[in-house]
């Protein structure tokens, strides 16, 4: 069965936006990858910025889906799963399509906070966040929105590293700094 135009245009975009960069993709190159053409992407699409936002929900459902479900599969504790989080990043940063976080290059590429794509951007971390404020609830922190923050910044950290040098490590270094973090906010709440 031939996927609808729209979800056609939606994976073109999608491939276009990560490998070459929002602003870099002209529609003519969407509409051209999707098999379309640009009448058709602007009935589903009325801008390109409505396609961007699609295309970040698009990926933050996808990542997100598969992101816990690697991680679940890894660890069973919540703090296993906290540690787990630079697992299964690493193993993303070492795919050989890493381009770094769609999410962090978007708001790079529009880096003003009104605009819907530098939200969406804001918003993919600020979920990321409560997921792993939430785990370090679980394992009794009590300062678990700090923690999050911490660990949060430690896997920005490690993204952008890798992307500006891949095969740099940034991963496993991360872990490392997040375990003795980790350790750190569990001896603060006994």
């Amino acid at each position: 069965m031939e996927n609808k135009p729209r979800d056609r245009i939606l994976q073109a975009a999608s491939e276009l936006f990560y490998s070459q960069g929002i602003k870099a993709t002209g529609v003519d190159a969407i509409a051209k990858l999707a098999g379309s053409n640009k009448m058709t992407l602007y009935s589903h699409f009325p801008s390109k910025d409505d396609l961007v936002v699609a295309f970040l929900r698009k990926r933050d459902e996808d990542f997100r889906s598969w992101f816990v479900a690697q991680i679940d599969n890894k660890a069973h504790q919540p703090k296993d799963k906290l540690l787990a989080v630079f697992d299964v990043i690493g193993e993303w940063l070492e795919i050989p399509e890493f381009r770094g976080c769609a999410f962090i290059n978007a708001a790079a590429e529009f880096p003003v906070e009104g605009n819907p794509v530098h939200q969406v951007s804001a918003e993919f971390y600020d979920q990321f966040r409560s997921y792993m404020s939430d785990l370090a609830r679980q394992c009794g922190i009590k300062s678990p929105d700090s923690l999050a923050l911490q660990l949060s910044l430690l896997v920005e950290g490690a993204i952008v590293s890798e992307q500006m040098k891949r095969h740099s490590g940034s991963a496993e270094q991360a872990k490392q700094a997040a375990s003795m973090l980790i350790a750190n906010h569990l001896n603060n709440s006994n």
